[in-house]
C-alpha cells in the first residue's frame, strides 16, 4: 500500500483544506452513477470495471470522502443491451447523482449519450472505445468524457506494429455492432495512411458460431494477418476457425483480444495474438503493484479477468473526485463539474497513466497513443509483446 497511501493522504489533505464548505447536509452521501454490463455476455469486463470503481470509492471514503460525506455508487446493470442501457441511464439521473461513470459497449453508450448531454450531467466512459462516443457532440459543449483508449488511436497503433513486422496483406473481420463498424472504419483509415487496402473484409453478427468460409476466402486472397474488431466470444470463433482450417497466420486487434472469453474460448489458438493495451497486469512499478495487491485482497482474486477495465475504472473515480475537490464554492451542478474536469489543477498519479490536465474544453479523451503498449497472449495470459515496452512501462506515461 506504499503507493495508494500517498494518494489517500493527498485526498485527505484536500478534504481538510475545503472543510469550511461542509454544510448541514454533510452526512448525506455524494452519489455517483455507475452503469455497465454486470450480467450477460459482456460481464467479463463489466465486473472488473465495477470492482475497480468500488475499490477506489472504498479508499476515498477511508480518507473522509467529500467533506465528510461518503461516496455512494448508484449501480445500474445495462446487460450489454442498448435499450436497457438507455432505460438505466434515464433512471440513474433521477437518483441525484453528480456524475456518472459508465459503459463498456460502444453501441450501448451511443444509445444513451443524448440522455447525459441533454441533462448537462457529466458522463465519464472508462471502458467503451468506439471513436464516435466523444465526437458526437462538439467538444466545447460536450459533457461526455473518456478514460479508455479510443479506437482512433488503438487501430493506428496496431497497424503501425503489423506493418513494421511486414504483415501488410490484411484481412479485416468486424462484427456488425456499432463497435465493429466504428473500429473497422478506424482500421481502414489507418491502413490507407500506409497506402494499404485490405485483401478481404468479413462482416458478421454477434453470436456467430462458424466463420470458416470467410477465413478460407481470406486465406485464398493471400492475407498474412487477420485484424479482428469484435468482442471476446466472436474473436475466439475467428481463432478457432483459423486453427480448424490449418491457417497459421497471426490475429491482431484492439483490447478485446485480452478478454477471457477470447483467451479461454480459443485456448491454444489464442496464443500469440497481439492487441493494444493501456495496462498489463504486471507489478512493473510501485503504483501498479499496490493496485494489484489491493484488488487481490479485496476480491480474493489471484488475477483480474480484464485488468484494463478495472484499472481504468479505478483511475476514473479518482479523477472525478479530484475534479470535485477542485470546486471551491461547493457548486456541484453539471456545468460546474464539467468545467472542473476540463481545468483540473492537480496531477493524479494513476495506475494506467499520470493524468496532468487529462481533459480540456476541446479534448474529452484522457488517453493518447504514447500511453499504449502492445500486449500478447502468452501461456494463456496477457504479457508485454516487447521487452522494451516492459522497461518503458516502469514509468507511467503522461498525455501528449
Amino acid at each position: 500500500m506504499r503507493w495508494i497511501q500517498p494518494v489517500v493522504c493527498t485526498l485527505g489533505a484536500l478534504i481538510l483544506g475545503f472543510s469550511g464548505l461542509a454544510t448541514a447536509q454533510a452526512v448525506k452521501p455524494l452519489r455517483i452513477g455507475l452503469i455497465g454490463p454486470f450480467t450477460g455476455p459482456s460481464s467479463d469486463f463489466g465486473i472488473p470495471m465495477l470492482n475497480g470503481a468500488k475499490l477506489a470509492v472504498d479508499e476515498i471514503n477511508a480518507a473522509g470522502g467529500y467533506l465528510g460525506r461518503p461516496l455512494e455508487l448508484v449501480v445500474k446493470d445495462d446487460t450489454a443491451s442498448p435499450d436497457v442501457g438507455l432505460a438505466r441511464s434515464q433512471e440513474v439521473l433521477q437518483e441525484q447523482v453528480v456524475a456518472t461513470i459508465g459503459f463498456c459497449n460502444t453501441g450501448v453508450a451511443m444509445k444513451s449519450l443524448d440522455v447525459f448531454q441533454n441533462a448537462k450531467s457529466p458522463l465519464i466512459v472508462p471502458c467503451a472505445t468506439g471513436t464516435p462516443i466523444t465526437t458526437k457532440f462538439p467538444a466545447p459543449e460536450s459533457f461526455i468524457f473518456r478514460t479508455s483508449a479510443r479506437d482512433a488511436i488503438q487501430a493506428p497503433f496496431v497497424v503501425e506494429d503489423i506493418v513494421s513486422r511486414g504483415w501488410t496483406r490484411v484481412a479485416i473481420f468486424a462484427d456488425k455492432t456499432g463497435y465493429g463498424e466504428a473500429g473497422m472504419q478506424d482500421v481502414l483509415k489507418a491502413l490507407a495512411l500506409k497506402d494499404i487496402k485490405p485483401v478481404y473484409v468479413a462482416r458478421f453478427d454477434l453470436g456467430v458460431k462458424d466463420l470458416k468460409a470467410d477465413l478460407k476466402a481470406a486465406q485464398e486472397a493471400g492475407a498474412n494477418v487477420v485484424f479482428s474488431y469484435t468482442v471476446g466470444p466472436e474473436a475466439a470463433v475467428i481463432a478457432n476457425g483459423r486453427q480448424a482450417i490449418g491457417w497459421k497466420v497471426p490475429q491482431v486487434g484492439a483490447w478485446p483480444l485480452s478478454f477471457p472469453q477470447f483467451i479461454d474460448g480459443a485456448k491454444e489458438a489464442a496464443e500469440g495474438a497481439l492487441m493494444a493495451q493501456t495496462f498489463v497486469a504486471e507489478p512493473s512499478n510501485e503504483r501498479r503493484s499496490a493496485f494489484l495487491s489491493a484488488y487481490g485482497r479485496k476480491y480474493k482474486a489471484k488475477k483480474i479477468a480484464v485488468p484494463m477495465a478495472a484499472a481504468q475504472a479505478y483511475d476514473t473515480v479518482y479523477l472525478l473526485v479530484y475534479a470535485i475537490l477542485s470546486i471551491r464554492n461547493g457548486d456541484l451542478s453539471g456545468p460546474s463539474l464539467k468545467n472542473a474536469l476540463e481545468t483540473m489543477p492537480r496531477v493524479y498519479y494513476g495506475v494506467t497513466a499520470t493524468h496532468e490536465h487529462p481533459f480540456s474544453k476541446t479534448d474529452k479523451d484522457a488517453i493518447t497513443s504514447n500511453m499504449l503498449v502492445m500486449g500478447t497472449v502468452r501461456n494463456g495470459a496477457v504479457a508485454f509483446a516487447y521487452s522494451e515496452d516492459k522497461t518503458r512501462n516502469l514509468f507511467v506515461q503522461r498525455k501528449r
